[in-house]
């Protein structure tokens, strides 16, 4: 293949987008690993041991959500960066895009099926979608109206999440209707599953490859479209503060060093402040579900946003700081192949906890699970850059990118170089 024109890249984004694919493993081994409801109780599964729950703590309050939205806002970001560069060429932009979005969401129901029922490729295509038609805003139209989206969808989860509180409070009052128990029962058996489910749920996942992926056509098959319909108001409003902190250049790196530090502190604070009092609170309440439900998926949200933000401005400024160091470019270098990166963590941890694989699923601890994720950071580390250093894609981008554009893309760096 020969060489093409090199595009001028941001370090910032690339090496923000590295952090986040390393750190969305953080929270995601445990969906690897071990029962779906592990992921919002380590009562469920994983234990309440003091080792587990600080690991779980430490999760809850620093890296829930937070890893998953800098990842959003970088798609966002991302997005508009090459709405710009097609304009440029003079391409048609449009085509472009929804080319781009109809792969990633193929890639996303192959992952969904096949690997991993964590996938986040197909929402972040669907939403993606509908993000393109809002690329034209100034970036203070973009925060105003994602403030508004994602307001209504706090509120919203708020008030679905507690009105399951209200029902443990109706099913407790003396003389108690027996729907309205066997409601609160019912509720209870979805979300905190007994020793028979949480065993059968380890039977599949020890099990042989294709009884995985029947199961998950058996009994999921709507999953995708329906995480589309239920994170939208979270997924769409990170992607316009994406967009729209690109457009101010606060994804590149143009704000001064003071104003990156002062908006860091202050979110990350506030956010962390917040979501330690909403910890300290599950704790005394030995995890009750419905607390934990409505604290992991309602009461975290502002927490959430705030700290996304945070981190990504923190990021920045160890990124402009650390911009000439080796270990800066590797992470860099795992940004530019994240979606290799992502796709390959997901094969890598299926084998090691799936039953087609060497089946450790269910029996690894919450605390020796991050052990596997340093082994794949580690793989990040030192497989990305020397790929880059020969190659101008990872190669799932790269096949991304000719699918998308119908054409092979230029992919070697050094044509002549064996």
């Amino acid at each position: 293949m020969t060489t093409a024109p090199s595009t001028p890249r941001y370090l910032e984004l690339d090496a923000l987008r590295g952090f986040a694919v390393m750190g969305i493993l953080l929270m995601n081994i445990v969906g690897f690993s071990m029962p779906e409801m592990a992921y919002a109780s380590p009562a469920v599964y994983g234990g309440t041991d003091t080792p587990d729950v600080i690991v779980w703590a430490m999760s809850f309050i620093f890296v829930d959500g937070k890893m998953r939205g800098l990842f959003t806002i970088l798609f966002g970001a991302s997005m508009m960066l090459i709405i710009e560069r097609a304009q440029a060429k003079g391409e048609n932009v449009a085509n472009i895009h929804f080319s781009r979005m109809a792969w990633l969401a193929i890639f996303g129901l192959a992952h969904f099926f096949l690997l991993w029922a964590g996938d986040i490729l197909f929402l972040y295509a669907a939403v993606g979608c509908i993000a393109f038609f809002l690329s034209g805003l100034t970036a203070e139209d973009l925060f105003r109206r994602a403030l508004f989206i994602f307001t209504l969808g706090f509120v919203g989860f708020a008030i679905m999440f507690g009105s399951l509180l209200h029902l443990e409070y109706l099913a407790g009052l003396p003389g108690a209707s027996a729907d309205t128990i066997d409601s609160l029962a019912e509720t209870l058996r979805d979300f905190d599953p007994d020793a028979t489910a949480i065993a059968a749920d380890i039977a599949l996942h020890r099990s042989g490859f294709l009884a995985i992926v029947m199961a998950k056509f058996r009994d999921d098959l709507f999953q995708p479209l329906i995480l589309v319909a239920y994170s939208l108001t979270e997924t769409l409003p990170l992607m316009m503060i994406g967009m729209a902190l690109y457009k101010n250049g606060f994804m590149t790196g143009e704000w001064s060093a003071a104003d990156y530090r002062r908006l860091g502190i202050r979110m990350t604070v506030t956010g962390a402040l917040i979501l330690t009092a909403i910890t300290s609170v599950l704790i005394y309440r030995d995890f009750d579900i419905l607390l934990m439900l409505n604290a992991s998926y309602a009461w975290n949200w502002p927490s959430q946003l705030l700290m996304t933000v945070g981190y990504a401005a923190l990021l920045i400024e160890l990124v402009r700081r650390w911009a000439a160091s080796a270990w800066m470019q590797r992470v860099a270098a795992v940004g530019r192949a994240a979606f290799s990166n992502y796709l390959g963590t997901s094969l890598l941890m299926t084998f090691l906890f799936y039953g087609w694989g060497l089946g450790l699923y269910g029996s690894v601890g919450r605390v020796e699970l991050y052990l596997f994720v340093l082994a794949a950071w580690a793989l990040m580390l030192l497989w990305s850059a020397p790929w880059l250093a020969r190659f101008r894609y990872g190669p799932l981008e790269w096949l991304w990118r000719s699918l998308a554009r119908k054409q092979m893309q230029p992919m070697r760096v050094h044509p002549n170089k064996d």
